[in-house]
C-alpha cells in the first residue's frame, strides 16, 4: 500500500511504555520486523510494544468478538511477536479510546486475543482491568540466576507466567536475557518470569523478564500472576476464605493494585498515560516496511 502518513502516540502504563497505532479499518501491514524497529529505543520511536487500535469488525482474530467489543486491542511484544494479552496494554489502549473521543469514562469493553476485556476509565484517570481468572496448572518450574535456584509457581493470565519469591530483588540479575528455567518443556512458547520480594503485609514488590521484551518497568498481567501466587503461599486462596483479597504491587515503574475475589476473577487497577503524538516519516516507514517484507 502507499504510505502517505502513519500517526502514533507514545503512552505508558506505570512506565510499561507503548507506541500506540490507531488504525481502525486494519489497513497498516505490522509485520515482525517492522514492529521491532519501530520499538528501538535507538533506531526507532521505542518502547515495549505496539498497541495496534482496530475495529474487532475489521480484524480476522476479532470478528467473533465485535458485538461484544468494538474495538481489538492486537499487542505485539517489543521484539515484534504477537502476545495474548497485556495488563498495562489495556489500561493504556483503553485511555487512548478516551483521549480519542471514541468511548468516554466508565466501562468499555476491549476484545483481545484471551478474549474480551471489562475495563473501567475512572475520573480521576485510573483504569480498572477485569482480567478474568487465573488458571494455575500446576506443573511449576525452577527458575535459576547466578548460582541460586527457586521454585516458581506456574500461573497463567491469558500469558503464561513463572512466579519465583526472593529475599532480594537484586537476586534476578539483569534480566537481559531470559532466566534460565526448568524443565524447559512447561512453557514452549516462552513465559514471562517474576522475582518477588515482601515489603509488608498484603505489599509485595517485583521484577519482571517480559517475554519477547527482556525486564519492562512493569507488567500488568504479571503484577496480577505475582498477587494469585502470593494469595496462595499466605494462605488467603478466595475460593477457599470466601473473602477478596487486595495486594499492592510496586514495580519499578509505579504501583499497581491488585483484587482476586471469591469466584476467581482478578482486577487491576493502576495509572495510563499519553505523553506524545505525532506522525512516523513515511519514507523511514515504508523502507523499513519493504526491508521487512
Amino acid at each position: 500500500m502507499t504510505i502517505s502518513q502513519i500517526a502514533f502516540l507514545k503512552g505508558h502504563g506505570t512506565e510499561n511504555d507503548f507506541v500506540i497505532v490507531p488504525d481502525p479499518d486494519n489497513t497498516i501491514h505490522l509485520p515482525e520486523a517492522l514492529v521491532a524497529r519501530v520499538c528501538d529505543r535507538r533506531a526507532g520511536i521505542g518502547g515495549d510494544g505496539v498497541l495496534h487500535v482496530v475495529r474487532s469488525a475489521a480484524h480476522p482474530e476479532a470478528k467473533a468478538m465485535a458485538d461484544d467489543a468494538e474495538w481489538f486491542m492486537d499487542y505485539r511484544n517489543g521484539d515484534g511477536s504477537i502476545a495474548e494479552m497485556c495488563g498495562n496494554g489495556v489500561r493504556v489502549f483503553a485511555h487512548y479510546l478516551q483521549h480519542a473521543g471514541l468511548v468516554s469514562a466508565g466501562d468499555v469493553p476491549i476484545a483481545t486475543r484471551s478474549g474480551v476485556k471489562q475495563v473501567h476509565i475512572a475520573k480521576d484517570g485510573d483504569v480498572t482491568v477485569v482480567m478474568g481468572k487465573a488458571v494455575l496448572p500446576g506443573d511449576g518450574v525452577t527458575v535459576t540466576v547466578g548460582g541460586r535456584s527457586w521454585p516458581a509457581l506456574n500461573v497463567n493470565m491469558g500469558n503464561p507466567h513463572a512466579v519465583a519469591f526472593v529475599d532480594d530483588l537484586d537476586h534476578a540479575g539483569d534480566l537481559f536475557s531470559v532466566p534460565p528455567f526448568s524443565p524447559a518443556a512447561v512453557y514452549p512458547d516462552g513465559v514471562n518470569i517474576e522475582f518477588v520480594a515482601d515489603r509488608g503485609p498484603n505489599h509485595v514488590a517485583m521484577r519482571v523478564h517480559e517475554r519477547g521484551a527482556g525486564e519492562t518497568r512493569s507488567c500488568g498481567t504479571g503484577a496480577c500472576a505475582v498477587a494469585v501466587a502470593a494469595a496462595r503461599r499466605d494462605g488467603a486462596d478466595p475460593s477457599v476464605t470466601g473473602a477478596p483479597v487486595t495486594y499492592t504491587v510496586d514495580v519499578p515503574g509505579g504501583t499497581l493494585v491488585i483484587t482476586e475475589l471469591p469466584d476467581g476473577t482478578v482486577e487491576m487497577t493502576g495509572p495510563a498515560v499519553i505523553v506524545a503524538e505525532g506522525s512516523i516519516d513515511s519514507a523511514w516507514f515504508a523502507a523499513t516496511e519493504t526491508a521487512a517484507a
